[in-house]
């Protein structure tokens, strides 16, 4: 079965979140189940400078402005179809923002153009290569579906995935006679979203599926509180939303292998761990004392919690513990982040940015991974914290809700418990997680118990790719 996936975003080329883990980690996982997967990406810089050896399958006289090309290569075990059009995407500054951060004016142009281009590749645009399904990820590749339908393409089907429905993809009317689509698409079974047009509704009307990245965020989106403007139209197609849960690579996050820490370790003996917990401690300036460490790996926003966070950094402190925060994002959070570590030198750390290698090193080496989101589709940083051994403390939330068991009494009596989870999502309920997880920290057995459970828990790709597979063959009957 040969499948496109398309996405704005692909680890280990160009990444800013979570979409970039799945794109990049789910057509190795497909492969088990004879699918073959490829990738349509825009040709930013840094992927058109990965390429080594490439052959140009298209061309394009005038793309939304602007010659472009399509370049087959394979670039770090990812067969992937590079939409080089250096009017779009050949620029400095981020890939969806400019150099002071705010989106660039022809997005909708950028990523319109990689949707109608998917929407030819399945329509035969290259001889020898005809996807059955496009997997179209985000606002950014959603409105392939669109393409698709208002093009009368009548053999392709559309999977889109929702990574997260906060944003959409929402311009005004006027570009509406550039897209390249009927006057009857600019309709509410169409593209138009309250006078304008929305990318991602018009994905969520036309796709053959929806999924989105957890069970229980699956049913959030079709809350008014969750949905985000779009509830009821995912409502009225909820017999094609699906929850399907991310995994995680298991061969690049592998405590037993990874060269980012300062020692290497397995659940059945985690004694080692403790030479990443000081070489942690060292990295950010912590004091070393024995009371439990406090990871935090985010982008410092107000969807992830992080006010919730500088309003209990005192409590943990005033609790024994301490706080070592790696991330960057909103202004004011990181200055409310960066007063908490002067406030408390010694205590708290705080590293501005981010930083691969020491975000591995933070997951091997803090006792607690702190995920406070607000909402949150799935959430990959708890599974790293399973993975190795740092207790995921999470708010009770989408895919933390699903992949965390909280420490109650009862799971932690029967040995199952992984985790923390609180709700409702605000600072005393934060706080007393907290001091939950302060008292267990305190009871080595019962700790380290939920350490092995945690870095037992199958948190890989291979279920998930199973269920993939199944939609694929059930949307194509």
């Amino acid at each position: 079965m040969d499948i496109l996936s398309v996405a704005s975003e692909i680890y280990p080329l160009v990444k800013t979140g979570g979409l970039a883990d799945v794109a990049g980690a789910l057509p190795a996982a497909l492969a088990e189940h004879d699918i073959a997967m490829r990738t349509l990406v825009p040709g930013y810089p840094q992927i058109i400078g990965s390429i080594k050896r490439g052959r140009t399958v298209a061309n394009f006289d005038d793309l939304f402005g602007g010659p472009a090309a399509l370049i087959a290569a394979r670039v770090a075990g990812l067969d992937l179809i590079v939409l080089d059009a250096p009017h779009l995407y050949d620029r400095s500054g981020g890939i969806y923002v400019d150099q002071s951060g705010l989106d660039w004016p022809d997005n909708w142009q950028r990523f319109a153009a990689l949707s109608w281009v998917a929407a030819e590749l399945a329509k035969g645009l290259v001889e020898g290569y005809r996807p059955a399904i496009i997997h179209a990820h985000d606002w950014q590749a959603a409105m392939a579906a669109a393409y698709v339908a208002f093009g009368r393409d009548t053999r392709t089907r559309v999977v889109l995935t929702i990574h997260n429905i906060a944003f959409q993809g929402q311009f005004g009317a006027e570009i509406f006679p550039h897209l390249r689509l009927p006057d009857e698409a600019f309709a509410m079974t169409g593209v138009e979203y309250y006078g304008g047009v929305g990318f991602l509704k018009g994905g969520l009307r036309c796709a053959h599926a929806i999924t989105t990245v957890s069970p229980t965020y699956a049913r959030e989106i079709r809350s008014p509180e969750f949905g985000m403007g779009l509830d009821g139209l995912l409502n009225e197609r909820s017999h094609d939303l699906y929850g399907i849960l991310n995994g995680i690579d298991i061969s690049a996050w592998n405590p037993q292998t990874d060269p980012e820490l300062a020692a290497n370790y397995a659940a059945a003996n985690t004694r080692k761990r403790e030479l990443n917990r000081q070489a942690l401690v060292e990295r950010f300036g912590l004091e070393a004392d024995q009371g439990p460490i406090f990871g935090l790996v985010s982008r410092l926003t107000w969807q992830k919690g992080i006010d919730l966070v500088a309003e209990n950094a005192d409590w943990i402190i005033e609790l024994g513990g301490k706080l070592a925060i790696l991330g960057s994002g909103d202004g004011h959070l990181e200055d409310a982040v960066a007063v908490a570590a002067a406030r408390h030198p010694g205590r708290i750390g705080f590293v501005r940015g981010y930083d691969e290698s020491l975000s591995h090193l933070v997951q091997g080496g803090a006792d607690v991974i702190l995920v406070p989101s607000r909402f949150e589709p799935c959430g990959l940083t708890q599974l790293y914290g399973l993975r190795y051994g740092a207790i995921p403390l999470v708010s009770r939330v989408g895919g933390l809700a699903d992949t965390v068991i909280d420490a109650n009494e009862a799971a932690v009596e029967a040995g199952v418990a992984t985790g923390l989870q609180f709700s409702p999502v605000d600072g005393p309920n934060l706080g007393e997680a907290i001091s939950r997880a302060v008292s267990l920290y305190q009871r080595p057995d019962i700790w380290a118990r939920m350490q092995r459970k945690g870095m037992k828990t199958d948190v890989s790709w291979a279920n998930s790719a199973s269920k993939y597979a199944g939609l694929y063959q059930k949307i194509l009957g």
